[in-house]
């Protein structure tokens, strides 16, 4: 079985903030990524992937004008495991209600978008990842730009979504581009393991980052541990920095 690398407080912002790898990525535009013409698939694990992977993307599809289907994979509910703070029962109802808070705050028109939950089990995609691959694949047209996460990026669920969207991807002739989300906390810029050769850099204006941020206070859940069983935050505040740079990066 895969070690889990996502211990600990992960990869100082510094390092990545200095990194000259990062500053030297080529850039890319959103309108070059999806043409006009195209819709864009937005395929998240867990609701907030969304937002932590390319928010700033989002608003750029936003004002663009792109057709936009966002596909939730899972709802979420096992992000806070032995809690009665945070049961599942509970987490199922409110982190998709803090993922449509978190678009609308990024500016998306929720009459526009199509968004579509996918109800697998959390932290238990890759069991059903033959299924998932055939419901995404029902949902996809050929042309369509897919974002979703990166199939090595430490997380089981978000490397079975991005297995299955690849494979989905691949059989209607979708572009399929991927998302580092948790790569951030456990690569550094030296990191061999990270297609850095396929790395593309969206820039982001100060405001779309603070959009971003704001976007990201939505995930109450994901903010707040379980001090009575020793849970932390997930979005602990040095995750949510290295996640709200002044870009964001594809695997092109």
């Amino acid at each position: 079985m895969k070690t889990n690398p996502i211990v600990g407080q992960g990869t100082p912002l510094h390092l990545w903030q200095s990194s000259s790898r990062l500053a030297e990525l080529p850039c890319v535009t959103i309108a070059e990524l999806v043409p006009e013409g195209r819709r864009a698939v937005i395929i998240a694990p867990h609701p907030d992937d969304e937002v932590l992977g390319c928010g700033g993307l989002l608003q750029g599809l936003a004002a663009l004008d792109r057709p936009i289907l966002l596909i939730s994979v899972t709802d979420g509910s096992a992000s806070h495991p032995g809690s009665h703070r945070w049961p599942v029962e509970r987490l199922s109802v409110v982190r998709p209600q803090e993922s449509a808070q978190a678009l609308h705050r990024l500016g998306l028109p929720l009459h526009s978008l199509k968004w579509l939950r996918a109800g697998f089990r959390d932290s238990q995609v890759a069991e059903g990842e033959e299924d998932l691959s055939q419901f995404i694949e029902r949902y996809l047209k050929p042309g369509d730009v897919v974002f979703t996460t990166w199939r090595e990026d430490g997380h089981c669920d978000h490397e079975a979504v991005g297995r299955a969207s690849a494979k989905a991807a691949q059989a209607v002739g979708a572009t399929l581009l991927e998302l580092p989300v948790w790569t951030w906390h456990w690569a550094t810029p030296e990191d061999g393991q990270v297609p850095w050769h396929r790395a593309r850099k969206i820039l982001l204006t100060p405001e779309e980052v603070a959009r971003k941020r704001h976007a990201i206070h939505a995930f109450a859940s994901q903010l707040e541990g379980d001090p009575q069983i020793g849970l932390p935050p997930v979005l602990a505040p040095y995750v949510l920095e290295r996640l709200l740079q002044p870009f964001e990066v594809v695997f092109v």
